[in-house]
């Protein structure tokens, strides 16, 4: 699966079904991503898991808010990625992505981190309630977490490369001026409902994915992700999806999902201390 083929094979597609103009708008929204799914077992999977121990660089500090430790909910090992559909998103050496968050819903959750989750004025969107902390394959290793921060059993995931869209509900990926006779068109697209209706087979849309667990690309919604006051959503990048889902010990309440998002140009840096929690409380 080549990116350049496949989003090839993926204009065409559209551009049978929307016309070229329309086709061509909306394929300026594909953004790269990988699709995670549980891996089958003894299946080559690299790093890339749920839950599981850290894997961070000797000397790393354990992440932190208030002084109460934060829980590892995943890990992603971009070596594993295939680097043709990342181009120069991120650096070539940044090596395994560990996501952590403040438990405050799991089964394993220590009463204390609602407590400093209360402080902080019950703000699930305070940067200091989830880190990113970027290792390098070659010197990462198992991390063994403090008292009270949790470890949930590891699922490990397959990570299959596509391009993603912005959820068709929401117009804040839409910065393109089609004109007033392609607006309404483009707003029944976007609808979603005239989709399903007018193209049974959309679903089927070659290299497109569909993951409720999902690394770069586009989240699942935009309508609920919170940005620091003033930022522009288009300078960032989506880093990871996590569903809420049974095959998991842990969950942001009955239908959160947890998303990490990070400033662009911060991302191609490898400032991974940028990243923030920008989860759909929804």
């Amino acid at each position: 699966m080549e990116p350049a083929s496949t989003l090839a094979a993926l204009h065409e597609f559209c551009a049978e079904r929307l016309g070229a103009e329309l086709a061509t708008h909306f394929m300026k929204l594909a953004r790269p991503g990988f699709a995670l799914t549980i891996a089958a077992p003894g299946a080559e999977t690299g790093h890339s898991r749920f839950g599981g121990r850290a894997m961070l660089e000797p000397g790393t500090p354990w992440p932190s808010c208030d002084g109460f430790p934060l829980s590892l909910v995943a890990v992603l090992d971009t070596d594993a990625l295939p680097r043709e559909w990342l181009g120069d998103l991120l650096p070539d050496d940044t090596g395994l992505l560990n996501f952590f968050t403040l438990d405050t819903h799991s089964a394993q959750r220590d009463s204390a981190a609602f407590d400093v989750w209360e402080h902080r004025g019950l703000n699930s969107f305070d940067p200091d309630l989830g880190k990113v902390i970027a290792a390098r394959s070659a010197h990462a290793a198992p991390a063994d977490p403090p008292d009270r921060s949790g470890v949930f059993t590891p699922v490990a995931w397959t990570a299959s490369p596509g391009f993603a869209f912005p959820n068709q509900t929401c117009d804040l990926a839409l910065p393109y001026d089609l004109g007033p006779e392609a607006k309404l068109k483009r707003d029944m697209l976007m609808s979603g409902l005239y989709v399903a209706n007018e193209f049974p087979d959309w679903e089927q849309r070659p290299g497109a994915l569909d993951s409720e667990d999902l690394a770069f690309g586009w989240p699942d919604s935009l309508n609920s992700l919170v940005l620091p006051d003033g930022a522009d959503f288009h300078g960032y990048h989506h880093l990871l999806q996590l569903s809420p889902s049974s095959s998991y010990e842990w969950g942001l309440g009955a239908d959160g999902v947890m998303h990490w998002s990070m400033p662009t140009e911060a991302l191609r840096t490898g400032d991974f201390g940028r990243a923030i929690p920008t989860p759909d409380l929804a």
